[in-house]
């Protein structure tokens, strides 16, 4: 089961108040997590208690994005073995909350196989438990590491693309600390270009028809006191059409062996201006959003969210009278199409850049040299 409590203090940046965290009070360990939901109206927590919770958190996207779901998903397995549920049953529901994201299955089977390896040792069930947690917490501690090097990475070549500086910044959906343990990934390359003086504007889509990026990005770049516009959706191409944008940065939920990209519905139609226009199209994500068991972008199962998404919306503290919980925008009994994410393919893609550099031009052959070289990954 899970609880709410709020957060005081309208000062606090969001580092300060983390995406997620394992907490141990007297009546059992528990996983805490920022609802992504509230934002930016209100700071509120879920506590999770099971893996029902959890898996109840990341369908309704209360914890989102590629990477922070890996780390949610080996936490989860970590929760089920220290308060003695099955953790197989916890492990599989956990895995299968969302299709797309790839981050989410390799936290998962990561601290299920060190489980399971402590148990087969020992045979010791708190052993065990302590094994899974230890796997979470390494996951965490290695993806706030490897944000930092994405970070760097993607700075030096943004530099090199555009030895002008003044970088104006196109990015699309969520990408920074409420993914990530770290900064998050394409976003944290724009903070970094903001740190350095060289962030001259940050464009921000809305991200239909959820809005992560009107009400995640745009707060966390208000907290950082960033430079940054918002727009819908269907204004990029204006903003191409008159030179406003010197490169495009999202991040991805799973990247195929061939170089494909899965990401936020409406990143290919970005990749599409961006080539017409001559302008760099750069994904920025872990090692770990590579499958290799994914031989194209067709193989990727792309997730297909409830139609009330697009034919409501939701606003706090207003009457709501729709069959999802929101305010009708569209005659009831329509239908919606409302795929959670588009492929681009990689003769689209500028660059991909990871934690263990930048792949250009994107290549099956330069991903596996790529993961070659990352602890993390191995094809």
């Amino acid at each position: 089961m899970a609880d709410q409590h709020a957060q005081s203090g309208e000062d606090k940046r969001p580092t300060e108040i983390p995406a997620i965290r394992w907490e141990e009070p007297p009546e059992g360990p528990v996983l805490v997590l920022l609802d992504q939901t509230r934002l930016p109206v209100e700071e509120v927590e879920l506590v999770c208690t099971d893996a029902p919770a959890l898996v109840e958190a990341i369908r309704t996207l209360a914890v989102r994005g590629a990477p922070l779901l890996g780390i949610a998903g080996a936490y989860g397995v970590a929760l089920a073995a220290a308060r003695g549920f099955d953790v197989e049953d916890a492990a599989r529901a956990i895995e299968g909350a969302r299709p797309t994201a790839v981050n989410l299955s390799v936290g998962v089977r990561r601290a299920e196989a060190a489980h399971r390896a402590a148990l087969g040792t020992t045979g010791d069930p708190t052993a065990a438990a302590t094994a899974a947690l230890a796997a979470a917490r390494a996951l965490h501690q290695e993806d706030a590491a490897a944000s930092a090097r994405m970070a760097a990475h993607g700075l030096a070549l943004l530099d090199e693309l555009l030895p002008a500086g003044g970088h104006r910044i196109l990015t699309h959906c969520n990408s920074g600390s409420l993914v990530s343990g770290g900064e998050g990934t394409a976003f944290a390359v724009a903070l970094a270009a903001h740190r350095q003086g060289r962030l001259r504007r940050l464009w921000v889509d809305e991200t239909r028809p959820l809005l992560q990026g009107a009400r995640l990005t745009a707060y966390e770049a208000a907290r950082h006191g960033m430079a940054y516009t918002l727009l819908t959706d269907n204004a990029a191409g204006s903003l191409f059409a008159s030179g406003e944008v010197d490169a495009v940065l999202v991040g991805a939920d799973r990247i195929a062996a061939d170089g494909s990209v899965a990401n936020k519905v409406g990143s290919y139609p970005l990749a599409v201006l961006a080539r017409y226009h001559h302008v760099p199209f750069i994904v920025v994500a872990p090692v770990t959003t590579v499958d290799p068991g994914t031989p194209d972008g067709a193989s990727i199962e792309v997730e297909q969210r409830p139609g009330f998404e697009v034919t409501e919306i939701t606003a706090p503290q207003v009457q709501v009278t729709g069959a999802g919980g929101g305010i009708p925008v569209a005659p009831l009994g329509t239908q919606a199409y409302n795929p959670a994410f588009d492929v681009t393919p990689p003769e689209l893609v500028t660059a991909i850049v990871t934690e263990e550099g930048a792949v250009s031009p994107v290549t099956a052959e330069a991903l596996v040299e790529l993961c070659a070289r990352s602890r993390q990954v191995t094809i």
